[in-house]
């Protein structure tokens, strides 16, 4: 294979790699914090339905 192949593959692999592993990584962290705060958004949901079932 060329020479020129393989630096277009090294542009692409710079251009669209390191975006991509960084949107991973700042999935991978906020993917925990979002099951809790949909955890915790039905917690609520229940309580206020509970406090309405009994008014």
């Amino acid at each position: 294979m060329s020479e020129a192949f393989f630096d277009k593959l090294l542009v692409a692999a710079a251009n669209y790699g390191f975006p991509m592993i960084v949107s991973w990584f700042l999935l991978a962290r906020i993917e925990s914090r979002l099951e809790k705060l949909s955890d915790h958004i039905e917690a609520l949901a229940r309580a206020i339905g509970a406090l309405s079932r009994a008014n």
